[in-house]
């Protein structure tokens, strides 16, 4: 079976005031991957993903999706894209439910449809039992699950994740990524940023490592330990390969990015 290509980019460009964010990176993603996209503050993971879900319009390059074009097509895409920013988008006055119906609404599911799109949406995320209950009164990592919830209501093909799980606790991040999983079990093709090694070699099939704006490498993990060292026998982490690659400790970074 020929495999199908979910996203493609093709020597894609975004500066600010003469600051180049993302320079000139090409990739392409195939369906069903959970792809993984790891790289320090700066490096332009944020950038990318914000233009893929047309949230910044690029200075040069072409952007495919599901083989449209995302600069005349963004609109048929954006049905099929769920895109979990770093940024809580919740409202803290709105009830766990009103805030999935808020969001799922706006892809123009309506009645039935819409109720059980809620519903499968919290169940998904292990928030059912609390759907009345508002959003302030949430752990930071229920924010954090409910913040999933809103975006894959619609059932998106292409999920996008952008550090989901940045300042909580152990039990919270195991569950997201288990909910990650099984969503790509379930069909969906993933992106997925992170500043945490052990996440990326969790659960991706296959990881690209940005810097300065650039894609340095891609591969698999074992591809990309292939880069720096010819011998099959060395125990080599994903963290040193990122450190030879970048000359960077990407465990030093942390919070938000460009």
């Amino acid at each position: 079976m020929e495999e199908k290509t979910v996203l493609k980019l093709s020597s894609l460009s975004k500066k600010f005031e003469g600051r180049t964010a993302v320079d000139h990176i090409s990739l392409e993603i195939a369906e069903g991957e959970i792809f993984g996209l790891l790289g320090p503050n700066g490096a332009g993971k944020s950038t990318t993903l914000n233009m893929i879900c047309s949230l910044l319009k690029p200075t040069s390059g072409k952007i495919e999706v599901f083989g449209m074009d995302a600069a005349k097509d963004m609109r048929k895409i954006k049905l099929r894209i769920g895109y979990i920013p770093q940024d809580l988008a919740i409202h803290g006055n709105l009830k766990a439910w009103e805030n999935v119906e808020l969001f799922t609404s706006l892809y123009g599911i309506r009645g039935r449809e819409l109720k059980s799109a809620i519903d499968d949406s919290l169940e998904f995320v292990g928030l059912l039992d609390r759907r009345n209950s508002y959003a302030k009164t949430f752990s930071g990592g229920m924010k954090r699950r409910l913040n999933i919830a809103c975006a894959i209501g619609h059932k998106p093909d292409l999920m996008i994740f952008d550090e989901p799980t940045v300042g909580i606790d152990p039990q919270s991040r195991n569950f997201i990524l288990e909910r990650i999983k099984q969503a790509n079990e379930n069909g969906a093709t993933v992106i997925y940023t992170s500043h945490y090694m052990e996440e990326v070699e969790a659960i991706c099939t296959r990881i690209a490592i940005m810097d300065n704006g650039r894609i340095i490498a891609t591969g698999t993990r074992e591809e990309l330990v292939k880069l720096v060292t010819d011998d099959d026998n060395a125990n080599i982490t994903l963290e040193e390969v990122f450190l030879t690659l970048t000359g960077k400790k990407l465990r030093d970074y942390a919070g938000g990015e460009v």
